[in-house]
């Protein structure tokens, strides 16, 4: 008796450990071909993702590189099945001086465009992007309640978002022409005065360096609350951003 019952014990634990290798393996699938899990941790993209936003990214919109695996293998070069992103996507992608961070902002000049920006208005080879104001964005910051004006932006394919200026004509509301290189894109983040991106240190960032376009928020807690305590996500969830599209 105590035979078989080692048997079906050890038979038992087997299959224990081959369902979850399976699991295992079936989440690096999908993480590295389909929908990757990535978390906004700072406020570039505000109003349209907010720290604490939780949102899942494809990572098969514009096809595969390096960077679609973990760590970012060295396996090849470029990018395989390749689709050219559309002005507006909001897109993940490697920070070129250093591939190993994240960054997540939204494409305005594809290769080939002249890119600049004038007293906050975008143009894009000459022509400026539709620009109205359209609402106010508020958030409290350090105990002290902030409003600014929202403006809603129209990009000649029709792609329409909100963005943020808090001090208008500043620095990064002027800048000089930018070309953007064949196989390299020029972003933008939604709070365009908080914002690192082509305009500075990020630079153009080449076609390699894009992980996948962002797709969805499935989860967003405020107060910088981290996903883990999940006793808090009553209190701290804002439920209306849940399952919003991007």
């Amino acid at each position: 008796m105590a035979s078989k019952s080692k048997t079906k014990s050890e038979s038992t634990i087997g299959e224990t450990v081959s369902v979850v290798i399976q699991a295992l393996i079936l989440a690096l699938i999908l993480r590295t071909f389909l929908f990757q899990p990535f978390n906004i941790p700072s406020g570039s993209m505000k109003p349209t993702l907010l720290i604490g936003d939780y949102i899942f990214v494809s990572k098969f919109s514009y096809g595969f590189s390096r960077y679609s695996f973990p760590f970012g293998p060295n396996l090849f070069s470029g990018r395989i099945w390749a689709s050219q992103p559309e002005r507006g996507d909001v897109i993940v992608f490697k920070y070129p001086p250093d591939p190993s961070k994240d960054y997540i902002k939204r494409v305005v000049g594809l290769p080939g465009d002249k890119v600049q920006l004038q007293d906050s208005v975008v143009l894009v080879n000459g022509r400026p992007v539709g620009r109205a104001q359209k609402g106010v964005f508020t958030e409290i910051s350090r105990g002290e309640s902030i409003s600014v004006p929202i403006f809603v932006e129209t990009m000649e394919n029709r792609a329409t978002y909100e963005t943020i200026d808090i001090e208008p004509g500043n620095l990064p509301d002027n800048t000089r022409v930018f070309e953007v290189p064949q196989g390299q894109y020029f972003f933008l983040g939604d709070n365009r005065d908080n914002s690192a991106d082509s305009r500075f240190d990020v630079g153009m960032v080449p076609e390699e360096n894009l992980v996948g376009k962002a797709q969805i928020i499935f989860l967003s807690l405020d107060n910088e609350t981290p996903a883990w305590k999940i006793w808090q996500w009553p209190t701290q969830m804002r439920w209306s951003r849940i399952f919003k599209g991007l």
